[in-house]
C-alpha cells in the first residue's frame, strides 16, 4: 500500500472484529470508530492468508469467482488490516488542527517510534478525528479540503497555512464549527457545505467566481479509496460533504444464495470440503493463467478425482464424482446472460422450497425440507407451505456503494456494477470475495397465483403501485429501472408483518429473523409468488426449532390472522394509513416504524416498498386488502 496508507498492527484487545461486521457493515471501504481512534478497513487482498473455504456452486458461477473465503481470525493482528483515515485530527484543548501525518512527525520526533494511538505531544492527550468527509457516488471518499475552504473567501490559499478550531459558542450545529488560518487570519465555518450542490457550483464557477483557478480544482473529486491504498484517476462525479457517521457513507453490497439440491446433496458437500478438491482449484486456477487449462483437464482431472474419491471414502462412488466435478469444470466455463438477474436465480431456488426436486433430496445435510398440504391450513390465499428445517445461506460482500444504495434486484457481477454503481472489493486477478455461512430454519408460503392476478387488476391497487413504481425509478437509465408490481408489494408488506408476529411467538427477535422475496416480474415467464422467514444469525440462535414449529398447521394460521390484525391499525394512524408518501424518498405508502418496517437486517429493500393497505384496505378503500377476509 501506499505511504500514505500503511497498515498497523494493533491491540487485539481493543481492535477486535466480528465475522459478521466484517463482511457486512464494516467490509472493505468502511469506516469504524474503536476506542482509541477510528480506522477504515483495508482491501480483501490485504487480509492475512489465515481463512476456511466457502463453497456455493450457483453462486460461483454468478459471480465468476472459484470460491469464498471466511477468515478464521478478524482480530487486526492477525486477520483483516486497517488503514488510518480519515486523516485530520485535531487537540480539544489546544485547537490546533492538522493532518494525521503531521501529528505523527511530530511524534516520531520526540519518541522515536511510531504513534500507534494518536496523541497531542502539547497536550499529552488524544486527538479526535475530525467528522466532515467528502464522498461521490461512484464510491470514492476523500477528507474534506480543510485548507481549500478555510481560504475561499480570500480567493488563494497562503504561502504557510496553519489551521485551528475556532467554535462559536453562540452558534448551534455545524454553522458553530468554525476553522481559522493562524497565518493569515482567514477562515470559514461549515455554513452551506453540506448543501448538494455546493461543490459543484464551486467547481462551475457558479459561487466564487474571483477564486484561484488552482484552489477551485481542489474541489474535484480526487478518486480516492484509501482502503485500496491509492487513487483512481480523476473522477467527473461532483463530491459532497458527509459526516463520518451518516449511514449514507457505506452501504454494503452483499448477494446471499441458498444452497439447493443437487449442491446441497451430501455427496456435493463431502468432495468440497476435502483438502484434495482445493487442491485441484488452485492448479485450475493456475492453469487457467498460463493458458493450459485444456492440457490440466486432460492430463490431471481423472487424477484429481480419484485422490477425492480415497480422501472421502467413496472410492465405490468414482461416477457420481466424475458426474459432480464435470458440473463443476462445466458450469464456471458458462457464460451467463447479462440479463440474468435476481428473479432467474431465485427461481431454482422457488422450486426447490415447492419441492420440484427429487424425493430423495428432502432430506441432506444442508437442506431438509417438509412440503404440507396446504388444504390443511384452511386458507385459500395460501396455495403452498414448505417447512424448512434445515438450510444453509452463503452471504458474499461484493462491494458497496455511497451517497445512495445499492439497486438489489441487479446481482453484483463487474457488468451490472458499473451499471448501478457499486465498488467492487475483489481484486482484478483475484477468484473469491470473503463470505460467511448460516445455518438455520425456515417456513416458506407461496400466495394463491390465481386470486394474486385476479386481486390486482383493481383499479386503485394498480395506481398504488404505479406511484412507488415512478418515485423508484425516477432519474434512473433505462437498463436500470424495475418494474415494481401490486403482488411484489404484497408479498413485501406480508413477509414484514409475518415477521413482526413471528418474533413474539417463536422465541427468535425480528432482528434474527430474515425475509426472503420469491417474485416475478410481468414480462419473466416462471411464476412466482412466495416468501421465505429464515433465520438469519450466524450464532447459536440459528437452529432452535422454534420457527419450524410455528409452520404447522395448527400455528400458522392462526399466526396469519393475527399478523393481519396487528397491522390494521397503527398508532400513528391516520396519518400513517393515508400517507402518500413516508420513508426514503417517500417509497413507502401506508407503512412506518410503528406498524410495519424490520430492522435493517431483515429488510432486503432497505425497509422500502411497503404499503399495509395492500394487505388489509384502507380507511375509504377498505375492499382492496388481499386478506380482508380475516379482519
Amino acid at each position: 500500500m501506499m505511504s500514505k496508507y500503511k497498515k498497523h498492527k494493533l491491540l487485539r484487545e481493543t481492535h477486535n472484529v466480528r465475522i459478521s461486521q466484517i463482511i457486512s457493515t464494516f467490509g472493505p471501504g468502511a469506516i469504524m470508530d474503536f476506542r482509541d481512534q477510528t480506522l477504515m478497513t483495508a482491501a480483501p487482498k490485504y487480509w492475512d492468508e489465515n481463512y476456511d473455504v466457502i463453497h456455493d456452486e450457483r453462486l460461483e458461477k454468478k459471480l465468476h469467482v472459484s470460491e469464498f473465503r471466511i477468515h478464521k481470525d478478524m482480530e487486526c493482528e492477525k486477520g483483516v488490516p486497517f488503514v488510518r483515515f480519515p486523516g485530520w485530527y485535531f487537540c480539544p484543548n489546544c485547537k490546533k488542527f492538522q493532518h494525521i501525518s503531521k501529528w505523527e512527525k511530530e511524534y516520531e520526533q520526540k519518541n522515536n517510534k511510531f504513534m500507534l494511538k494518536p496523541i497531542c505531544m502539547s497536550c499529552k492527550i488524544s486527538i479526535i478525528p475530525v467528522s466532515v468527509l467528502i464522498a461521490c457516488e461512484n464510491g470514492h471518499i476523500d477528507d474534506f479540503p480543510w485548507i481549500e475552504w478555510v481560504h475561499l473567501h480570500k480567493g488563494k490559499v497562503c504561502n504557510n497555512p496553519k489551521l485551528k478550531i475556532v467554535s462559536n459558542s453562540g452558534t448551534l450545529g455545524l454553522e458553530g464549527f468554525r476553522v481559522e488560518c493562524t497565518t493569515c487570519k482567514a477562515s470559514n465555518s461549515l455554513k452551506n457545505a453540506f448543501n448538494k450542490n455546493t461543490f459543484k457550483d464551486i467547481i462551475e464557477g457558479i459561487k466564487y467566481k474571483s477564486i484561484d483557478e488552482e484552489l477551485r480544482r481542489k474541489f474535484k473529486c480526487t478518486g480516492n479509496m484509501p482502503w485500496k491504498g491509492k487513487k483512481e484517476k480523476e473522477c467527473s462525479e461532483f463530491p459532497r460533504a458527509i459526516l463520518r457517521n451518516a449511514s449514507s457513507i457505506y452501504f454494503p453490497k452483499i448477494e446471499s444464495s441458498i444452497l439447493i439440491p443437487p449442491y446441497s446433496e451430501d455427496l456435493n458437500t463431502k468432495i468440497e470440503n476435502s483438502r484434495e478438491f482445493e487442491y485441484f482449484l488452485n492448479d485450475k486456477i493456475k492453469n487457467e493463467k498460463r493458458g493450459t487449462l485444456d492440457r490440466f483437464l486432460k492430463e490431471d482431472f481423472e487424477y484429481y478425482i480419484e485422490e477425492i474419491a480415497k480422501k472421502i471414502g467413496e472410492e465405490d462412488n468414482i461416477y457420481a464424482i466424475r458426474k459432480i466435478m464435470k458440473r463443476k469444470i462445466d458450469g464456471n466455463n458458462e457464460s451467463i446472460d447479462e440479463n440474468y438477474n435476481r428473479n432467474f436465480y431465485r427461481a431454482e431456488e422457488y422450486d426447490a422450497l415447492l419441492g420440484k426436486i427429487a424425493e430423495s433430496s428432502f432430506n441432506s445435510r444442508e437442506f431438509k425440507i417438509i412440503p404440507k398440504n396446504s388444504a390443511e391450513y384452511g386458507m385459500e390465499e395460501i396455495s403452498k407451505v414448505t417447512l424448512v428445517k434445515k438450510l444453509k445461506e452463503v452471504r458474499a460482500l461484493v462491494g458497496y456503494t455511497r451517497i445512495n444504495p445499492p439497486l438489489p434486484y441487479i446481482m453484483g457481477t463487474d457488468k451490472s456494477s458499473d451499471k448501478s454503481k457499486v465498488v467492487n472489493i475483489k481484486g482484478y486477478e483475484d477468484k473469491w470475495y470473503p463470505a460467511y455461512e448460516v445455518r438455520g430454519e425456515g417456513i416458506f408460503i407461496e400466495l394463491n397465483p390465481k386470486l394474486i392476478d385476479k386481486w390486482q387488476q383493481d383499479t386503485k391497487i394498480k395506481n398504488k403501485a404505479e406511484k412507488l413504481s415512478q418515485r423508484y425509478n425516477k432519474d434512473k437509465n433505462d437498463e436500470l429501472k424495475r418494474e415494481i408490481t401490486p403482488k411484489f408489494i404484497l408479498l413485501h408488506t406480508f413477509a414484514h408483518a409475518l415477521i413482526r408476529e413471528l418474533s413474539f411467538e417463536c422465541g427468535y427477535s425480528s432482528a434474527s429473523l430474515r425475509e426472503r422475496i420469491y417474485c416475478n416480474s410481468s414480462e419473466e415467464e416462471m411464476e412466482m409468488s412466495g416468501i421465505l422467514i429464515y433465520t438469519a444469525s450466524g450464532d447459536s440462535e440459528g437452529s432452535l426449532g422454534g420457527l419450524v414449529k410455528q409452520g404447522n398447521p395448527a400455528f400458522l394460521p392462526r399466526i396469519i390472522i393475527n399478523a393481519i390484525n396487528r397491522i390494521k391499525w397503527c398508532s400513528s394512524d391516520p396519518v400513517c394509513i393515508n400517507s402518500s408518501g413516508q420513508g426514503r424518498e417517500s417509497l413507502n405508502l401506508a407503512a412506518c416504524h410503528n406498524c410495519v418496517l424490520l430492522p435493517e437486517t431483515s429488510c432486503e429493500e432497505f425497509n422500502v416498498l411497503l404499503d399495509r393497505t395492500m394487505l388489509v384496505g384502507g380507511l375509504e378503500d377498505k375492499d382492496i386488502g388481499f386478506f380482508n377476509n380475516y379482519i
